[in-house]
Parts: C-alpha cells; structure tokens; sequence
C-alpha cells in the first residue's frame, strides 16, 4: 500500500503542471481568432484526424524507424566503443584527438553532405541521427568506466575472472549510472535530428509534414505536428526512465 501511495503521488506531482497548462492554454485560445494560434480543441481535434488514422503509415511509422535505427546503433556502438576505451589507455589515446575532431562538428551542418553521399532516403536520415547521438553515449561511458575504483579491476584479476565476465558483471553495472545519463542527452538530440534532417531533405516523415503544413498555411496541421513531436519525446523518455529503474533498481535505492 505504501508503495502504491508512493507512486500515486509521484503521478500527480509529474502531471499536475502539464495538466494545468494545458487548461490554461484550452482557455486562453478558445476564443482566438487568429491565424497562427488557433484554438487547442482544433489542434487536438486535428491530431486525432492526422496521427491516429491518416498520416501515421505514411509519415509517423517512417520517422519511428529512422529514430529507432539510428538512436539504438548510437547505443551500441557508443558503449561498445567508450567501454573500449575506458579500458585501454593507448586505444584511447590513439582515437581521442579523431573523437575530438567529429564531436565538435555540429550533425545539423553535416545535412547537406550527407545528402549528397546517402541520398534523402532513411540512410541520411538515420546516419545523421547515430552521428549526432553517437558523442554523449560514448563520452559518458568512457567517463563511466575511468571513474572505476582500480582496486576492483585489481580483485577481479586476482580471482582469475575472464575479461568478458568483468565487463559484463563489474565494468558495466559500475559504469552504468553515468551512461544513462549519455543515453538521456543522446535522445533529446536524436529527436531534434529526426526533425533537421526531415525539414531539409525527405518526402515523408513527421518533419517533411510540419514544413509542407507551414508552407501551404496549414497552421492547425503544423500545430498538430509539433504536438505529435512533444509527446513523441516525452514519451521516449519515460520509456528510458523506466528501463533505467529495472537495470539500476540497485543504484536508484541507495541514492
């Protein structure tokens, strides 16, 4: 029951601001007559129209799978990678300066290369993507497993424990707060990506549908559309707050 009254009131803690802007956004535009703010019972009732039947084959599933491609070979490679790193000095020291270089190149700038070698198909869209989202993840679990105490890489020698068993049981539970928290930087910037690389080159996709809706004038369509990119977001996000509580339930109860 305690925890059941925990939760409850971690929910409405959570949830009472939006709630209340919400309310406080359906009233101040009920009776706008503008253009560019039309009220929120129209920008809901198009969203229902647009990303529940409509448009969500043609331009939500396409955006999903480009997010989803490259967010999650950002992932793999970048703890891959920084757990390398982290281990081994020379290795680290012999890629640093090229991690460097690349890290400090904004994704969005790269757009109109990565056009010209990969097209405007899902290719571009989810390379630009890994690229961008690639740096935080590595940067933090290369942060991650340097900040382990050496006496523990020392005991797990001494036990004979195999390089494979120390990374999997030692190396990254230890290291694994500091890579959610690359994994959490690394998906706001995923989806800020998604939406670049789909406004400058693409034909479908949530973003390529928000400039044709501003363009054409369609100002509740793109106000649907930025809806749509909001809860797209928030709603990933607690899906990693979620998977962290289950992977570091240990971590979470000692803080």
């Amino acid at each position: 029951m305690t925890r059941m009254v925990r939760v409850l009131r971690t929910l409405l803690w959570e949830f009472s601001l939006p709630l209340v802007l919400i309310v406080v956004w359906w009233g101040v535009s009920a009776r706008s007559g503008s253009l560019y703010y039309p009220p929120l019972s129209r920008i809901l009732t198009r969203f229902r129209e647009l990303w529940l039947f409509d448009r969500f084959g043609s331009d939500f599933v396409p955006s999903l799978v480009n997010l989803a491609v490259g967010y999650l070979s950002a992932v793999v490679v970048g703890i891959g990678l920084g757990v390398a790193m982290g281990l081994t000095r020379w290795l680290r020291e012999a890629v640093n300066p090229v991690v460097q270089f690349l890290r400090a190149l904004p994704a969005v700038a790269l757009l109109p290369l990565a056009i010209q070698l990969l097209g405007i198909g899902w290719s571009m869209k989810a390379g630009v993507i890994f690229f961008g989202a690639l740096w935080p993840i590595l940067l933090n679990t290369i942060d991650g497993v340097r900040s382990i105490d050496p006496l523990v890489t020392e005991m797990t020698r001494s036990y004979r424990i195999t390089r494979r068993e120390r990374i999997r049981h030692v190396v990254l539970p230890a290291a694994g707060p500091q890579i959610f928290v690359g994994l959490r930087a690394s998906l706001s910037v995923a989806v800020i990506l998604l939406l670049a690389s789909e406004l400058v080159g693409s034909s479908a996709g949530v973003g390529h549908f928000v400039l044709q809706a501003q363009r054409q004038f369609n100002i509740t369509d793109m106000w649907a559309g930025m809806v749509l990119l909001g809860l797209l977001g928030y709603l990933l996000n607690l899906g990693l707050q979620v998977i962290e509580r289950r992977v570091l339930g240990w971590h979470i109860k000692r803080r």
